[in-house]
């Protein structure tokens, strides 16, 4: 009797090792359920720190997120995805994984259904008899809406082999990485960086235009492309406006330890300023900060300064001054970054009330040395849109540089 005791006890703790043990380090293909009852699939990378500890990087084409502080007990996974104050939990058996993405921001978010297996590598099951059609190139792509409505932008796309990358960019910002494969009549698509995953179907009508289906956790909107090289988007800096009368801002908000802050104090008399508007939730934003925080640090002995206007999912400045303080951390932010309230027109309308046409986060804001307003760009397009980013670098650089030069 004591020797099946013995081996029962033995057999438990060995259940139990690999039951542990089946977060395997390496590639994962994940799921989540978007509407329309698809799918979109999505690669990412264990790396265990301890035995209960480990990081995980999220994969999309080019780009890499990491999500650390992933821990494991017993069978029950979770994967923090602090940048966008949401969370995957699931639980973990013979290395599959089944969970919910969850939204802590809103309240008894019910979650998006979570599924992963180890080992699979391929983000999409590759076509027998692929297309011969190559989606290189450049689109000029049309969201079309519920009411037979359009939105222009443009897409660029590249395929090396089975895979194809590339984003779709509009006046508000790009899509980011997207990475799929061909299909038999088109392509397919997805992307998920921690905020919302995307899904992108694709059917080719002929050589030179295509159909297309874009899905969310939320819904679905539908798409029509044709090739042009020549695709371009609206100019940024003709949407948003300073409304008639007025020439300057006179914002004074709270930075992230209450203290209000204006132009009218003294670190920014003289200089040339860049106002960012902004959220710690907004994907671009992110992207803009990513090129500003350097960009900062390496020019505002110029005369330079920039300040960040944030506007939050909660009109509460403890919810705010986390949300601010984890994203002024990650970039190593060395200007003030200030909250404006929650996000919405109302509170763009309370905090920067000389704003017209508001319609885009992020906006950024030229300033010159006197305090006027010059130039107010409209969106953000990263890395993910190759030639367009550099092309926006270049842009930015060159109207700093005339700001700083301009005489009285």
């Amino acid at each position: 009797m004591k020797k099946i005791l013995l081996l029962i006890l033995i057999a438990a703790g060995i259940l139990a090792c690999e039951r542990k043990s089946t977060l395997q380090d390496g590639i994962w293909r994940g799921e989540l359920a978007v509407a329309g009852n698809r799918q979109a699939p999505f690669l990412f990378e264990v790396h265990h720190v301890s035995a209960d500890t480990a990081t995980v990087i999220l994969i999309n084409g080019e780009e890499r997120v990491e999500l650390a502080g992933v821990t494991l007990q017993d069978d029950s996974l979770v994967i923090p995805i602090v940048a966008y104050d949401a969370v995957i939990r699931g639980v973990v058996t013979a290395n599959r994984i089944e969970g919910r993405f969850i939204r802590n921001y809103m309240e008894n978010d019910p979650g998006v259904p979570f599924t992963a297996q180890y080992g699979e590598e391929a983000r999409f099951t590759p076509a027998e008899n692929p297309t011969d059609i190559a989606v290189d190139g450049k689109w000029e792509v049309h969201f079309i809406g519920e009411k037979g409505d359009t939105t222009h932008n443009v897409g660029i796309f590249q395929s090396d082999d089975a895979m194809v990358t590339g984003s779709i960019l509009t006046n508000s910002g790009d899509l980011r990485f997207l990475e799929g494969a061909y299909t038999q009549d088109g392509v397919q698509l997805s992307a998920f960086g921690g905020l919302s995953p995307y899904l992108i179907e694709i059917t080719f009508t002929d050589d030179d235009h295509f159909t297309g289906t874009f899905y969310t956790a939320r819904g679905t909107t539908q798409l029509s492309g044709s090739r042009n090289n020549e695709a371009a988007l609206a100019d940024p800096y003709s949407l948003a406006r300073l409304k008639p009368g007025f020439e300057t801002l006179g914002f004074s908000l709270p930075d992230s330890d209450g203290n209000p802050i204006s132009l009218s104090d003294e670190r920014f008399r003289d200089k040339v300023v860049i106002v960012s508007i902004l959220g710690s939730w907004c994907p671009n934003c992110l992207d803009e900060m990513a090129f500003l925080a350097p960009w900062y640090e390496e020019n505002k002995e110029r005369g330079v300064e920039v300040v960040g206007i944030a506007f939050e999912r909660k009109d509460d400045f403890d919810y705010a001054r986390k949300a601010i303080t984890q994203l002024t951390e990650r970039y190593h932010t060395g200007y003030p970054v200030l909250f404006g309230g929650e996000v919405g027109k109302e509170s763009i309308a309370g905090a920067l009330p000389e704003l017209d046409n508001f319609s885009s986060y992020p906006t950024t804001i030229f300033i010159d040395r006197q305090g006027k307003v010059r130039r107010i760009h409209t969106g953000f397009n990263g890395p993910a849109t190759g030639l367009f980013y550099q092309e926006f670098i270049d842009e930015f650089n060159t109207l700093v540089d005339s700001l700083l030069t301009a005489e009285n």
